[in-house]
């Protein structure tokens, strides 16, 4: 049997390194973001209240994470920024490579990936935990 201080510290590890991933997929589109921030929420709600709580609470990544485990939901503004990043990211990709097999490899991707973040609920404006100055609602 796992001590428990151990088993903690390995949620909060796997907690962690999804956490990594899930910044990291912001800034790479075929690296998915979100399912590796509910894996982290998950992960540090097993092994650190605190963690779990400033995740929940960060100032950017803890309002769309909130609106999505409380609705499962998307705002469409992220919707269509997700796409357009995805594609504008691949679209460079597919020009840059000349191998055929990995360019049709590359819109296979773009297009599961569109098709999931197409399936995905939008979040209607009465159920937006907040809106931000400025922001249409």
């Amino acid at each position: 049997m796992i001590g428990r201080s151990l088993l903690r510290f390995l949620l909060v590890a796997a907690g962690s390194l999804s956490l990594a991933l899930g910044v990291i997929g912001i800034f790479l589109p075929v690296l998915p973001t979100t399912p590796f921030l509910l894996l982290s929420a998950f992960f540090y709600l097993r092994g650190s209240e605190r963690l779990h709580h400033w995740l929940l609470h960060h100032r950017i990544l803890g309002r769309p994470l909130r609106e999505y485990l409380h609705y499962r939901a998307v705002r469409r503004r992220n919707k269509v920024g997700a796409l357009v990043l995805l594609w504008t990211t691949l679209l460079v990709s597919i020009l840059l490579v000349n191998l055929l097999w990995v360019r049709l490899l590359l819109v296979a991707v773009g297009i599961a990936v569109s098709l999931h973040v197409g399936s995905l609920r939008t979040l209607r404006p009465e159920e937006r935990e907040d809106t931000e100055p400025g922001e249409e609602p």
